[in-house]
């Protein structure tokens, strides 16, 4: 295999890009979807279903499109194709859903929404491995975090600088600020056009056994293909597996925070009581400062990160820096004064620094090039399981037990940092790719 080239600091940033695109409208759609139901007349607890088919579409296209982009080679490349044709699609969901007229058209363009983002984003994953070698990955996903929280930041503040710097403000009507709706305007232009930019600026080597790929696919049916993906599912490294039950616990706290915190911080810090109110908008408008302050933090530590691991190794790292986002979002509970709600989020940006980038560190130094994108595909279904179940439970645990106390639920995911923070010291070191790998050869048709 050709070795890969060590690329510099502009080299990384353009393939990178992307991401600030793709976060930009990912952090749109998680800080202000639950609001823009709310106004559309959802009960809390009704929140958690109305988010559900996004998961589902997630767990069943992520690897799909891992193993169609393993296989795919044309004039944009191997991944290529699947950013822009995700784009386009995220660009035009992001301008309908905030027009939304009802809670079902709502729901619907999240699933669309959600499905193009994860077209766009989860062979961004398997971009880095294919490009860099294998002592850059670490600092290839670390440049992936930055432009998440350079992303997320700018999508999480925007609503509040249109309403207070630009003042911008139409609350004169019911339903969706215009801050927002032109928040998620401005989100389909941004996410557009840094694809582009990586698009353009970042060419792809064909892999050396190209036409033999090809061939292979060329011979096998849709039976077959199926059969691979099952087969290539039950052959998952063990390292995978066992960081894989730390990915579930993880995103069960982060779906916490992404579908309860800008409720919390309205109902239960602002005292808003009618989503329709001037201090409920106050709410969620500061809880994008919230959301835009952890994602700085993220955006400063991912400088920080590469380091980090070399000086302690990936999974201390990786459970100290959890810690420090579970007895973040757990210290919420103590906060009742707005400003003070900043301080959490030192802790939960540390936290979401990590989990965009260490676990796929690791996961790239477990499975060959060859597969690389379906397994970065399964990898992340074990981001969607969580939002699942989130999603069935979460409503029945909030009424039952919470009291439908929206802040209650964000400390629970706090809990479920600290036990992945604990899981981690189980996960095995990376086995060598030779040893994880099945080709896809083995399934051809003989």
């Amino acid at each position: 295999m050709t070795e890969k080239k060590i690329r510099n600091f502009w080299q990384l940033w353009n393939m990178n890009v992307g991401f600030f695109g793709i976060q930009y409208g990912w952090a749109l759609q998680m800080a202000n979807t639950s609001a823009i139901y709310e106004y559309l007349g959802a009960e809390p607890e009704q929140i958690p279903m109305l988010w559900l088919a996004a998961p589902l579409s997630g767990l069943i296209a992520q690897p799909i499109i891992g193993y169609m982009s393993d296989r795919t080679w044309g004039p944009l490349g191997r991944r290529r194709p699947y950013f822009l044709l995700g784009a386009i699609f995220s660009s035009i969901a992001l301008i309908l859903m905030p027009n939304s007229s009802s809670l079902w058209m709502a729901a619907g363009l999240l699933w669309i929404l959600d499905t193009s983002v994860n077209i766009s984003m989860e062979p961004f994953r398997a971009f880095i491995a294919d490009l860099l070698p294998q002592k850059q990955h670490t600092r290839g996903f670390s440049m992936q975090g930055f432009f998440i929280g350079a992303g997320a930041v700018t999508a999480s503040l925007f609503p509040w600088i249109l309403t207070h710097l630009f003042h911008v403000d139409d609350r004169k009507e019911l339903g969706v600020p215009f801050s927002v709706k032109s928040s998620f305007y401005i989100g389909a232009a941004v996410f557009l056009g840094t694809v582009i930019w990586t698009v353009v600026t970042t060419s792809e080597t064909p892999p050396k056994n190209l036409e033999k790929i090809r061939n292979a696919q060329k011979s096998k049916s849709a039976l077959d293909k199926v059969t691979e993906i099952f087969w290539l599912i039950k052959a998952m490294p063990t390292t995978m597996k066992q960081l894989a039950v730390v990915q579930f616990f993880t995103w069960l706290g982060i779906f916490c925070v992404f579908l309860y915190f800008p409720p919390a911080v309205a109902h239960n810090i602002f005292g808003a009581v009618r989503e329709n109110s001037q201090l409920y908008t106050d709410g969620i408008e500061w809880a994008g400062i919230c959301i835009a302050v952890y994602n700085g933090v993220c955006l400063i530590f991912s400088w920080l990160l590469p380091k980090l691991t070399e000086i302690i190794n990936h999974k201390i790292a990786h459970s100290l820096c959890l810690i420090c986002g579970g007895v973040g979002l757990i210290s919420l509970v103590f906060v009742d004064q707005p400003l003070l709600a900043l301080l959490p989020m030192i802790g939960f940006g540390i936290a979401w620094s990590s989990i965009l980038a260490i676990p796929y560190s690791i996961l790239s130094q477990t499975v060959t090039s060859q597969n690389i994108g379906l397994y970065m595909g399964i990898f992340n279904a074990f981001i969607v399981i969580p939002q699942i179940f989130a999603a069935l439970g979460l409503g029945w645990i909030m009424k039952i037990f919470l009291d439908s106390n929206c802040l209650l639920v964000v400390v629970v995911g706090g809990f479920s940092l600290l036990l992945a923070a604990m899981l981690v010291h189980f996960v095995d070191k990376p086995e060598t790719s030779e040893k994880t790998s099945i080709q896809p050869e083995i399934l051809s048709p003989s």
